[in-house]
């Protein structure tokens, strides 16, 4: 028998990661991205506990840790940029453990691709625009007018999934709007009046930026704020210039490398994806598409990864729809904790007043206290 054949649409982080998983399952993969070229950019993302497991399974880590960001020294300030109080280098890494890492996006989006471009089938500048299945296969139209004929596909193309309208229905079914707003962005040059090793977070009322300085190639900002998603009709510049404009320190400098270039940042709104069943018959999604947990988890990659692993494990059945099954029922309980955690941390990206934001303050500074860092040290062990 030949090797059973698998379409892949989407090439982020759960696309990728499910090629890797399939060759390794003796599957072979066709991916097919929208965009025309493969993305090398993004923001920082943490792969810490469970995500840091899943790279380690994959067997990532040793590319991986050669692009590791490691911890830094945060500042927290004030609205002008002065400094509120420092939370040093190694309260960071002691907070995190040792089983934790820090890198761009498009960096891990390279590692996964250079695993797998030897090994899978990429078509890019197109997308599936049809599906239909039959009891031994799944028949998928491309934008250009293509079919493909495959054992599977699997739905990894992200919040806005095209795979989840056209085989379980329209996104507003499952989409649930959190009513907040986030950006991110690389950036090309090093913040003014920040050192390197360090980074800087404003929380205020209803928003937060942050803007870190790792040197050069390797800095990048980042925010949040309430607000609703019709802004981004306004774009990216223009609706965070609105929001933050107003702040000082390293901020104004972010936002105008962002005018510069604004189609290297990530803004969206924030929403979460819940779904009663992630496959059906022969098609199956996978990371965002089928469960978003949003950036305030703070484990979206993590869990794509992990998914893609487990799913990986699964493929060997005979009976793929009873072993889809089976590993989404694996998976659910902890994609349910951690959008649970989303929902939870809204307070912490977006304080909904000023005694929020104070009593934000005073559980960070708790955290250089030796007796309260072990605590918090167990706290997020368990959480993982």
């Amino acid at each position: 028998m030949g090797k059973r054949r698998a379409i892949v649409v989407g090439a982020g982080i759960a696309g990728l990661a499910a090629a890797l998983v399939l060759h390794r399952a003796g599957w072979h993969a066709t991916v097919v991205e929208r965009a025309p070229a493969r993305r090398s950019s993004g923001y920082m993302l943490n792969l810490i506990g469970g995500g840091y497991d899943a790279v380690e399974r994959l067997g990532l880590l040793p590319e991986l840790s050669k692009r590791d960001l490691g911890a830094f020294t945060s500042v927290l300030v004030r609205a002008d940029g002065t400094a509120k109080f420092t939370v040093p280098q190694a309260i960071v890494e002691a907070a995190q453990g040792a089983r934790a890492m820090s890198v761009f996006r498009g960096d891990l989006e390279t590692v996964l691709y250079e695993a797998v471009e030897d090994t899978a089938d990429f078509r890019f500048g197109t997308t599936v625009t049809a599906v239909e299945q039959s009891g031994d296969g799944v028949d998928a139209v491309l934008g250009d007018g293509s079919t493909m004929n495959a054992d599977l596909l699997i739905g990894a193309d992200g919040l806005h999934s095209d795979v989840r309208r056209l085989v379980f229905g329209e996104k507003s079914r499952f989409r649930v709007d959190l009513d907040h707003m986030v950006g991110a962005f690389p950036l090309r040059r090093v913040p003014d009046g920040l050192a390197e090793g360090s980074g800087t977070t404003f929380i205020g009322p209803g928003r937060t930026a942050a803007v870190i300085n790792l040197g050069p190639g390797r800095s990048s900002a980042f925010f949040a704020y309430r607000g609703p998603d019709t802004d981004l009709d306004r774009g990216a510049a223009t609706a965070l210039e609105a929001a933050f404009g107003d702040l000082g320190g390293g901020v104004p400098g972010a936002l105008a490398q962002l005018r510069e270039a604004p189609d290297g940042a990530y803004f969206d709104s924030v929403s979460q994806i819940r779904m009663d069943a992630w496959s059906t018959g022969r098609v199956v999604l996978l990371g965002d598409a089928a469960w978003c947990v949003t950036l305030f988890a703070g484990y979206g990659a993590g869990l794509a990864l992990a998914g893609a692993h487990a799913l990986g494990e699964a493929l060997d059945a005979d009976d793929l729809p009873a072993a889809l099954a089976a590993w989404e029922a694996c998976l659910r309980p902890e994609v349910a904790k951690r959008q649970a955690l989303a929902r939870r941390g809204i307070a912490q990206f977006a304080p909904p007043t000023k005694f929020h934001v104070w009593l934000s303050d005073m559980a960070m500074r708790s955290i250089t206290l030796p007796g309260v860092r072990r605590l918090v040290q167990r706290s997020i062990s368990r959480s993982r």
